[in-house]
């Protein structure tokens, strides 16, 4: 335990039950933290209509604001910055926080640095989001998204800029900070995993089965480009005979639903929906192949997840996912948006010695291992108490 325990407060725009990486990333870094002997506070969104108000979670003590909810997406909520100024300073006033952690530069993170700032608490700043993810549900012309999003590389950089610290999860992503929010020093900090948890337990074993499994977790959402996956599964050759499965829901899933029927491959594809932890964990274990054709990834969380189940990676060659492919020991890097090279790499892997695919699976894991969340932890903690990092920031 720390001789100086901290009262950490930390900022999100999204939050569980939300089901996305930043959301999974603040729940845990809640977690540790509070393992490590520190007073841990969250502050984010209510899931529903409704006043702010406080709830005891195992994590943390997470306090709800008061929130709206918008048409262009099913879940993320809106919190007007005339409605929680108020409940934010008198939170400051309650918790009296030594240290604000903010994960987004949006509505809550905004108003939550502004109030740290004014009364001279350490903040850090973490970066998980692209403004580009946006895109998707403005319902504007592409003129005007570009619009949007060089503003909001922009506010970012204003906003984070007041923090001691800016971290994002990756190299990469530090460097698209660098270049559109003109934030010139960014530690990257990887999201971190628990490598063990993905592990099979003691006499657990999963029965052989002849239909390999490529899986995909995450949301369904546009940028995912699930599309493009299900359009290589279609081309992989028959006598593989792959079956993808599809964990998550999202906005989109209606469409990947008419293009599978379209396509004629309902036996070749299931959608498993939202999962628990634990279901989520078989599905990587069982699994032949991870896939993430995202374009927007700063790290990817479930990609992480997939190598500490030992599995081979296929991944979009964009934003920060090459960095999870070691020279193809562990996987390949396809084309963004080419499904024909998709299927290809995802051939290539099914087409192995089972004794080559489970080499492969082991880079995975070695990869995973080198995002241990002891070290993020310790990191974030070093930088609660005042460390700088400055030898490693980009």
């Amino acid at each position: 335990m720390p001789e100086n325990k901290l009262v950490v407060l930390i900022a999100a725009d999204t939050y569980p039950p939300d089901v996305n990486g930043a959301a999974q990333f603040c729940y845990r870094l809640a977690k540790g933290m509070g393992a490590r002997g520190h007073e841990m506070h969250v502050l984010a969104a209510r899931s529903e209509t409704g006043p702010s108000f406080t709830e005891i979670r195992p994590e943390a003590q997470v306090h709800r604001l008061r929130s709206h909810s918008i048409f262009t997406h099913p879940t993320y909520r809106l919190c007007y910055p005339w409605e929680i100024k108020r409940d934010i300073s008198l939170l400051f006033d309650r918790v009296k926080p030594d240290v604000v952690h903010i994960q987004c530069h949006y509505m809550i993170g905004k108003a939550t640095i502004e109030e740290a700032v004014r009364r001279g608490i350490r903040v850090i700043a973490t970066n998980h989001f692209m403004p580009e993810n946006l895109n998707p549900f403005l319902p504007f012309p592409d003129w005007f998204l570009k619009i949007v999003a060089k503003n909001s590389w922009r506010d970012m950089g204003k906003i984070m800029g007041k923090a001691a610290v800016v971290t994002t999860p990756t190299p990469l992503a530090a460097k698209a900070m660098h270049d559109h929010a003109f934030l010139r020093k960014v530690l990257p900090v990887s999201n971190g995993i628990d490598a063990a948890a993905y592990e099979l337990e003691p006499g657990e074993q999963f029965a052989a089965s002849d239909r390999p499994s490529v899986l995909f977790a995450g949301r369904l959402a546009e940028e995912k480009h699930v599309d493009v996956l299900i359009d290589a599964i279609a081309k992989v050759p028959a006598e593989l005979k792959a079956r993808l499965e599809i964990v998550g829901g999202g906005e989109v899933r209606p469409a990947l639903e008419a293009q599978v029927a379209r396509l004629g491959i309902a036996d070749k594809v299931t959608f498993l929906g939202s999962a628990s932890d634990e279901e989520l964990r078989k599905a990587y274990i069982r699994a032949a192949v991870f896939v993430q054709p995202g374009t927007a990834e700063l790290q990817s969380l479930v990609s992480l997840e997939a190598a500490s189940a030992s599995t081979p990676l296929v991944l979009a060659n964009a934003m920060a996912l090459p960095h999870l492919i070691d020279d193809e020991k562990n996987g390949f890097l396809f084309e963004p948006g080419n499904s024909t090279d998709l299927a290809e790499k995802i051939t290539r892997i099914l087409s192995l010695p089972a004794e080559q695919q489970r080499a492969m699976g082991a880079a995975s894991r070695a990869v995973a291992e080198r995002h241990s969340i002891e070290a993020t932890l310790q990191t974030f903690e070093d930088l609660y108490y005042g460390a700088s990092y400055e030898d490693k920031i980009i």
